[in-house]
């Protein structure tokens, strides 16, 4: 019952915090777009920030990057965050694939308070925790079996304790103070209208990623994350 609950009220922050989201950005296009540019920015200061450099590090030996450039996260004693991303996989021959619009959706709990805006990067290091993110439009955490740890700016990257984690998330805060991040329970979200606004009819994840569809618009994303180094 806790668990349902627990679904039903990230399902409710999703939607609030996305659909004002969405109505900042007017057209699906514009958002798109807005996404793609936010993205791109995001990745170039992960790789060129010192307190930000280590999730640079992990990109180069990632199955797939998840980019959130602008996640808000808001509660006080019940929390959520939300926002849209994109989605990169590495395609057989090492290059990355176009980028798949995603949104997140989490709900947290306990004592805290505060608005915070945060961009996160996340390295997917299988292909079962990538498959999860891609088909399942439910929670990520321990009751799907994908475990996934959390760095904030400052902190340090993988430990031997989280070496084996199947995401790595990591978090800058651009805005506010709110202490802590988790991502137990995230939603992800499959963005059929910004992955339509950005290619065109018919592009599903699954499209974009074989590499059905293309724009030369997220050129710039692609090109950031193939310059990342170890």
């Amino acid at each position: 019952m806790a668990t349902r609950m627990k679904g039903f009220l990230v399902l409710v922050f999703a939607v609030a915090i996305l659909g004002g989201c969405t109505r900042l950005e007017s057209e699906p296009p514009v958002a798109a777009r807005h996404v793609i540019n936010a993205a791109t920015a995001t990745v170039e200061r992960f790789a060129t920030v010192p307190q930000l450099a280590e999730a640079a590090k992990h990109i180069p030996t990632a199955r797939a990057v998840v980019v959130f450039p602008d996640l808000v996260k808001a509660g006080f004693i019940a929390g959520g965050e939300g926002g849209n991303g994109v989605l990169v996989a590495r395609a057989d021959d090492g290059t990355w694939s176009a980028p798949v619009f995603l949104s997140l959706g989490v709900a947290s709990f306990g004592i805290q308070a505060g608005i915070q805006q945060t961009e996160v990067i996340l390295t997917i290091r299988s292909e079962e925790a990538l498959q999860a993110v891609l088909k399942n439009q439910g929670s990520i955490g321990a009751d799907s079996g994908i475990t996934v740890a959390v760095y904030g700016a400052g902190i340090e990257g993988a430990t031997t304790t989280n070496i084996g984690a199947d995401i790595l998330a990591f978090a800058n805060s651009k805005s506010g103070l709110y202490a802590g991040a988790s991502f137990e329970g995230a939603v992800f979200i499959r963005r059929r209208d910004l992955n339509e606004a950005f290619y065109g009819a018919g592009a599903t994840p699954d499209a974009i990623l074989a590499g059905n569809f293309f724009n030369p618009a997220a050129q710039p994303l692609i090109q950031a994350l193939a310059a990342a180094k170890r």
